[in-house]
């Protein structure tokens, strides 16, 4: 299995390999942003740029020398169109002729949402549905939408769920990934009741790439959380500590983080044994 990565990664990268070799497959990696060669994506293009490979060349043989391919890869946050076009991956499918795993995408990360389901269904004991927040946090920079995109999609899926997405205004996801959940503008009323919260930060989708200016204090705290229902805390990681979420909320029992981190492993060896069990 080649392992091919544009864009850092901790999380994505060890589970990947650990859930490969429970399975009895070999991981290899490859960062492609700082070892490869810059690919050109666009067909029927001059190449007297940068780029000095095509995917249309670089895909078939990647194709020949794994047996099924992960990558991962960021958005640039410059041109909405193209970054939702999904270009990159759509060529490497098109081309490499092996199944494709998305390690992270410029608009989803089906991985992580699927270890987040994981998680809830783990801890989810009472006999009724669970109300599920996404709620959108503070950063220093702005941030993809695939992790919100990709949770906000899953659990919009999910009908055994009562699902809430809460952003200050111009922080609106993409209305394809969020059909059926139900927007509530004030935080404070977002988690009356919630039994979890999804916490995220994630830059406009309206306003692409960028960060609108934000009234009041959009950071968690537990002085919000008594109007929840207990509310386990959920957060994909890396965190910024005491600005997306307090230390008290990371450190609490309340917090989820650290078995989502480890449901990872479990997320990818399942969908690495349904690939396996549908290609041979």
């Amino acid at each position: 299995m080649g392992l091919i990565f544009l864009n850092p990664s901790m999380r994505t990268r060890l589970s990947t390999q650990i859930a490969a070799r429970n399975l009895g497959i070999e991981p290899i990696i490859f960062d492609l942003g700082q070892e490869g060669w810059q690919l050109e994506l666009e067909d029927g293009v001059v190449m007297n740029g940068t780029s000095v490979e095509h995917i249309r060349d670089a895909a078939p043989i990647l194709g020949a020398y794994f047996d099924l391919i992960g990558i991962r890869c960021f958005p640039g946050l410059k041109d909405r169109d193209k970054d939702y076009s999904e270009l990159l991956l759509d060529q490497l499918s098109k081309y490499a002729g092996v199944p494709i795993i998305s390690l992270e995408s410029t608009t989803l990360h089906p991985l992580q949402s699927l270890a987040d389901l994981l998680t809830i269904s783990e801890t989810w004991k009472l006999d009724r549905k669970p109300k599920i927040v996404l709620a959108w946090a503070p950063h220093i920079k702005p941030l993809p939408q695939c992790v919100a995109n990709s949770f906000a999609q899953w659990v919009c899926g999910w009908e055994d769920c009562d699902f809430t997405i809460t952003h200050p205004p111009g922080y609106a996801l993409d209305p394809q990934f969020t059909v059926n959940a139900h927007y509530e503008e004030d935080l404070q009323e977002a988690l009356v009741g919630a039994d979890y919260v999804y916490v995220k930060n994630w830059s406009s989708y309206e306003h692409y790439g960028n960060m609108p200016p934000v009234r009041g204090d959009w950071m968690l705290t537990q002085k919000r959380l008594q109007a929840s229902n207990n509310a386990r805390i959920m957060h994909c990681l890396p965190v910024r500590r005491n600005v997306e979420l307090p230390d008290e909320i990371l450190d609490s029992p309340s917090s989820l983080i650290q078995q989502q981190a480890e449901n990872r492993v479990w997320a990818a060896q399942a969908v690495l044994t349904k690939i396996l069990q549908e290609n041979t």
